[in-house]
């Protein structure tokens, strides 16, 4: 916040590292010793208002891809100095890339580390200045396997095709978009066949010949979106490239006694699998629940989320994470637990001023009846808390954040570790508590902390455990010696074993489970249905053709089924 094949290719763009010269370099270390370090994200904003492509299906077999784009920055955007282009699979040659900007030949041209596969052109000099225009040409020249059968004539082949397009948060207004398949040298007009088009093209291309005399079909739309793929696809005689180079699923012909049992075993093995992957894949996906364009890297790390927002980020148990709010509202005075089993969070009055919003939803689900009204109430404080870090994330790179922060879960457990006092050591594990649940080993870490020594419970403690002092038949929730002797003026606390302390806050994310959301699986996938939906289906596979232009065309891009030739490409933004 992944995709299926057909999610949309996209552009990289850098931001420009400046040269420094020795002063300013001096300059810039003196400020950066006297001011804090701001991570400051880039800021991606332009128009596409022209799009066109050239695909040629060539005699050998393979295709070349020729882009011309044309940019409109934004004034105030960061520059546009690299453009990543998707293209339709890992078979393709490097080495016959070019690229050119407003007629300027361009050398940085390499493997795009986020469009995969897809190359990077590097604008260099020639970047697009912010309220500037660039037009931008990007050819490659060889790509091979790009020929598939026809699944509905064994004499001809098929070739499909999908644009690159931008994320949606980048890129604004429409484009007019044209994209023209040269079909292979000697193909007759009369006889290859069109795919029926994609919606806001039209339903017959405009057919002619090229320079080279070959068969053209173009599509045009003068609004398109271009933060959407569009696929196109035509079918011709297969006789006129290699019989070779049309890639065909691979075969297994079973002889022998062992070929009636064969192929029933398989079927069966293949539903089993089939059921099984779907039941885990489906699981997986109910529990991830941050929105796509997340998982889409930018660059630099988000600095200052709280520990809640980051546990966001990291797709944390909701459990744990409701588990960590109810912390953060009681060690603010804002609640106080009343009751455990059911657990019963009552908001105090006057409100602090302090509360984050989603701290103020969470209180204010816990005025609705326990049951069904509650746990709506508290999906929708997450996906509001879920599309909040997605804005906050947009330009930054989740990976990079996510190490920042597993970093700051460990430095909280060094401090509370170098602590030199069971008091002091306490008071640490209570100020960071909720960067210490972060850590997956959270309650072994705890026993292991406090193995020599109990935990003297922080000041707020008893408004979260309202049982906590009272004799009771669980013996870990019973204070396990006396009060800590005074230091100074600071007054005793009440203590508890680790282990104890550890298991009790271990309860806490089970009592969340059990007595608020319920099914934690099913309480995610309810936020995941807002944040995260599940893809539509898939088209069937194959493709339909009609040179009357009539009929339809679906190309799963799975690469693999009949029809489709595949040209989608990996995601990026």
């Amino acid at each position: 916040m992944t995709f299926s094949e057909r999610h949309k290719m996209g552009t990289r763009l850098r931001k420009l590292t400046p040269t420094l010269t020795a002063v300013s370099l001096l300059i810039a270390i003196l400020l950066l010793l006297l001011v804090p370090i701001v991570a400051l994200a880039q800021t991606y904003s332009f128009e596409l208002p022209e799009l066109y492509i050239d695909v040629y299906w060539n005699e050998d077999g393979t295709s070349s891809l020729d882009y011309y784009f044309l940019f409109n920055n934004d004034s105030g955007a960061s520059p546009i100095d690299y453009v990543d282009v998707g293209v339709p699979n890992e078979n393709y040659d490097l080495g016959s890339a070019y690229a050119e900007v407003n007629g300027t030949q361009l050398s940085d041209i390499q493997e795009s580390p986020y469009v995969k596969p897809g190359v990077a052109v590097g604008l260099g000099s020639n970047a697009i200045q912010p309220g500037e225009s660039g037009r931008v040409r990007v050819y490659i020249a060889r790509v091979n396997n790009v020929l598939y059968p026809d699944d509905q004539d064994e004499a001809y082949a098929s070739a499909v095709f999908g644009n690159s397009s931008f994320g949606s948060e980048f890129v604004h207004g429409s484009t007019d978009m044209t994209v023209t398949f040269h079909l292979p040298p000697g193909v007759q007009p009369e006889e290859p066949r069109w795919h029926a088009a994609p919606a806001g093209f039209p339903g017959e291309p405009e057919t002619g010949l090229d320079d080279q005399g070959r068969v053209t079909y173009t599509w045009r739309n003068p609004d398109a979106s271009p933060s959407k793929q569009y696929t196109f696809g035509a079918s011709f005689p297969a006789a006129y490239v290699p019989e070779s180079v049309i890639v065909r699923g691979p075969s297994f012909n079973p002889v022998g006694l062992l070929a009636p049992l064969f192929w029933p075993l398989l079927c069966i093995g293949i539903v089993v699998f089939g059921i099984f992957t779907a039941l885990r894949n489906n699981r997986r996906r109910k529990l991830a629940y941050l929105p796509p364009k997340v998982t889409i890297e930018g660059h630099g790390i988000k600095r200052g989320l709280t520990a809640v927002e980051a546990a966001i980020l990291m797709e944390q148990p909701l459990d744990k994470l409701l588990t960590m709010i109810l912390f953060g509202v009681v060690k603010k005075n804002a609640a106080r637990v009343t009751k455990q089993d059911p657990l019963e969070v009552v908001a105090e009055d006057p409100e602090p001023d302090e509360l984050r919003q989603y701290e103020k939803e969470f209180l204010r689900a816990f005025k609705e009846p326990v049951g069904m009204k509650r746990r709506k109430a508290m999906q929708s404080m997450m996906v509001d808390l879920v599309k909040s870090v997605g804005e906050k994330m947009k330009g930054f790179s989740r990976k990079e954040s996510i190490a920042y922060y597993q970093d700051i879960i460990t430095r909280a457990w060094s401090e509370v570790q170098a602590a030199n006092t069971p008091e002091v050591k306490s008071e640490k594990l209570g100020d960071l508590m909720e960067w210490t649940m972060l850590d997956k080993d959270y309650e072994d870490r705890s026993r292991d902390v406090f193995r020599q020594g109990p935990v003297y419970v922080p000041v707020w403690w008893p408004r979260y455990d309202p049982t906590f002092g009272r004799p009771s038949t669980t013996p870990s929730t019973i204070p396990t010696s006396s009060p800590a002797p005074s230091t100074g003026s600071r007054p005793s606390l009440p203590s508890l074993p680790g282990a104890d302390f550890a298991a009790s806050v271990v309860t806490g994310v089970e009592r969340f489970s059990s007595n608020v959301v319920g099914n934690i699986t099913e309480f995610t996938s309810g936020v995941t249905r807002v944040t995260n939906p599940p893809p539509p289906p898939p088209p069937s596979s194959g493709s339909s053709r009609s040179s009357g232009g009539s009929g339809g065309s679906s190309c799963a891009c799975a690469c693999a089924c009949a029809g489709c030739a595949c040209a989608c490409a990996g995601g990026g933004r």
